[in-house]
C-alpha cells in the first residue's frame, strides 16, 4: 500500500477517533456526569493534543465542580492552542466572574463575542459583569445583533428590555416585553418590570399635562 494513502487512512481513523470521544465527552457533561466526561475529553486531548475542544471541556467539567485554578488552567491552555476559541474566553469569563473580577471577566466576555456574536454564554455573561459593574456600553449592540440571529429568546430578550427601560427607550423596552409575555405568559420577571415601566410612563405623562 502506498505509504501516503496509508498516512492519510491513519490520520483520518484518528480523526474520526477523537470526535467520538469529544461528543462522549460532550454528552456526559450534558447530563452531569462529569467522571465519564473528564475521562473522554483528557483521552481526546492525548490523542490530538493540539486540539482546544477537549480543554475547554476540561474547563467546563472543573467548573462543574468548582475547582476555578482548574478550570482557568484548561480555558488558557484551549485559548493557547485556538485563539479564536470563542468558547474558552466564555470560560475565562466564567471563572473570573465567579472569583468577582467583573472587569477582566467584562474583556473575557467581549472577546468571546468579537469572535462569535451567536455565544449565549458572552452575551448573558456580559450583561450580568455590566450590572455588576454599572457600565453598559456595548451590551445593547450585542443583544441585538443576537435577537437577529435568534428572534424569541426570552433569555435574551428580557434583558434587553430592562437596558431600553434603562436607556429611556420605554416604547421600545414595552414593545419587548409585550412579545415576552406572548411568548411566555408565566414570565413573572417580564409581568412586573412591564406593570412598573407603564407607571413610570404613566407618571411621566402626568408631569407633562401639568407642565401645559
Amino acid at each position: 500500500m502506498d505509504m501516503t494513502k496509508k498516512n492519510t487512512e491513519q490520520d483520518n481513523d484518528s480523526t474520526q477517533h477523537y470526535d467520538i470521544l469529544q461528543e462522549l465527552g460532550d454528552c456526559h457533561t450534558s447530563v452531569g456526569d462529569y467522571i465519564k466526561a473528564q475521562q473522554f475529553y483528557e483521552k481526546a486531548a492525548i490523542l490530538c493534543p493540539d486540539e482546544a475542544g477537549p480543554y475547554v471541556g476540561l474547563g467546563v467539567v472543573a467548573m462543574q465542580k468548582n475547582l476555578l485554578d482548574d478550570a482557568e488552567t484548561a480555558f488558557k491552555v484551549a485559548c493557547r492552542l485556538d485563539k479564536n476559541s470563542a468558547r474558552a474566553y466564555a470560560g475565562l469569563g466564567l471563572v473570573a466572574q465567579q472569583r468577582h473580577h467583573y472587569k477582566k471577566a467584562f474583556d473575557m466576555f467581549l472577546k468571546c463575542l468579537e469572535l462569535d456574536t451567536d455565544n449565549l454564554i458572552g452575551i448573558l455573561g456580559l450583561f450580568q459583569t455590566s450590572c455588576q459593574m454599572g457600565s453598559f456600553e456595548k451590551v445593547t449592540y450585542y443583544l441585538e445583533t443576537y435577537l437577529n440571529m435568534h428572534p424569541g429568546d426570552v433569555s435574551v430578550m428580557y434583558p434587553l428590555a430592562a437596558l431600553y427601560m434603562k436607556d429611556g427607550k420605554l416604547e421600545d423596552s414595552k414593545k419587548m416585553l409585550l412579545d415576552i409575555l406572548s411568548l411566555d405568559r408565566n414570565h413573572r420577571d417580564a409581568a412586573y418590570l412591564l406593570e412598573e415601566l407603564e407607571h413610570n410612563m404613566a407618571q411621566a405623562r402626568q408631569e407633562a399635562i401639568q407642565t401645559l
